[in-house]
């Protein structure tokens, strides 16, 4: 234990430790929070929530969480291949597979757990059979900014859940530099064997830098490989990118059939704690046998299913953005505009998206902005330095208004001449 006290001491002693913050009250995007530290309270405008929709304090949404735990209780108390599977899974299944062109889902309690579940199906599947036996080695090819969920399941992959000690084909994992379709058709060509199962697996939109996968470059290398997976983490391209927010694939004017047309394989995972104004996620596919291999994964039948209220939420947050496509709509615009009145300011905004990760001069630390824009302008941002190059990530969303933004881009010019002109006097 000393060593982690040690530790610990340095980290705080280096401010490396993220400022931590208490939310009381939300009206909109408008939060009533308490500094951690020193118990002082604030509200501010929230510029870093991920309820891109504003879907979060939705009415209708709200309700059907109250409803769902009027008529099941708060928990369903088992897994689901047990007691724990209620009619709103089902419905929730089937909202999912419509809103993405796929038709077989499978849910599960977070993302985390249902690409853990993915790897122990694809990889393993799942449970061994008698007089069965798998012998082909699985290739995983990864983007090297994938999501922390992503690489800690394919880190694990070469060994099923569960089963630390059991034998099963090896597992080969490579990453490919981001978003670099000849550098992952080098990977393929290099790495794959005649008897291999390839999966590719990248995020759709990138969490830390908000820019898409080059979707339409993958499918033409993975088209050379006949039966390979294509695994995309729609976390953050649910509800925020393609026309009507149906994700990557509407993004570039494509359905998933297409991908199946040329013999590639899609899988898409959804989550509900952007869009959907919930948690939870899910799993969809055109194999029908896939499904019940996740629901028998480690990660599924050794926890409780998706509690009512969650599930409510998520699916009706999901037939509200189906109904009301001029919340997408209304989110690129912000984004859109939110954008170009930073670059107008001089300010360096990765990718496309509503994710906006904003690069400071070098001299700026990135905490001491996000503490400066907040007591000096009322804003809250994430200011980011310990899990990917330093940063202020924006994240803008459909109730921000022109008067929201136009204050975060003065607070942000502010904060900046600031903490610039105290560098240099420095």
């Amino acid at each position: 234990m000393e060593i982690i006290k040690e530790y610990v001491q340095r980290w705080y002693t280096s401010e490396l430790d993220p400022d931590e913050y208490i939310c009381h009250e939300k009206q909109g995007n408008l939060v009533e929070i308490q500094e951690a530290a020193t118990g002082k309270r604030r509200t501010v405008l929230n510029f870093c929530t991920n309820d891109v929709l504003g879907l979060v304090q939705e009415e209708a949404v709200k309700q059907a969480a109250i409803a769902a735990i009027l008529k099941y209780g708060t928990s369903n108390s088992s897994c689901s291949v047990l007691s724990g599977r209620i009619a709103l899974h089902q419905e929730l299944e089937d909202e999912i597979s419509a809103f993405k062109h796929l038709p077989h889902t499978q849910l599960f309690m977070n993302a985390w757990m249902a690409m853990q579940a993915l790897m122990d199906a694809f990889c393993h599947l799942a449970i061994p059979v008698p007089g069965f036996q798998n012998t082909r080695e699985t290739l995983i090819l990864t983007d090297v900014l994938n999501h922390g969920c992503i690489v800690s399941a394919i880190v694990n992959a070469g060994t099923r859940s569960g089963k630390v000690f059991g034998h099963s084909p090896r597992v080969r994992v490579k990453a490919y530099r981001h978003c670099d379709v000849e550098d992952l058709a080098r990977k393929l060509h290099r790495s794959a064997r005649a008897n291999d199962r390839i999966m590719v697996v990248s995020d759709a939109v990138f969490s830390m830098d908000g820019d898409i996968a080059p979707l339409p470059g993958m499918l033409d290398v993975l088209h050379n490989y006949e039966g390979s997976v294509l695994v995309m983490d729609e976390a953050h391209a649910s509800g925020a990118i393609g026309a009507t927010g149906r994700g990557i694939y509407e993004h570039f004017g494509l359905v998933p059939s297409q991908a199946i047309e040329r013999g590639v394989v899609p899988l898409i995972m959804t989550t509900f704690s952007k869009f959907a104004a919930s948690a939870g996620a899910a799993i969809s596919t055109h194999v029908a046998e896939l499904k019940p291999l996740l629901n028998v994964s480690p990660t599924s039948i050794g926890t409780i299913s998706l509690p009512p209220p969650m599930t409510a939420a998520a699916l009706e947050s999901i037939r509200q953005v189906r109904k009301f496509p001029a919340r997408v709509k209304q989110l690129q615009d912000n984004t859109w505009y939110l954008r170009s009145r930073l670059a107008e300011h001089g300010f360096v905004a990765l990718g496309e998206t509503n994710v906006v990760p904003v690069l400071l001069p070098t001299e700026i630390n990135p905490k001491m902005f996000g503490r400066r824009i907040m007591e000096d302008h009322g804003i809250w941002v994430s200011p980011i330095w310990f899990v990917a190059k330093p940063r202020i990530r924006i994240t803008v969303n459909a109730l921000h208004t022109r008067e929201d933004m136009e204050r975060l881009v003065a607070g942000m010019v502010a904060t900046r001449n600031l903490l610039y002109k105290s560098t240099i006097s420095a």
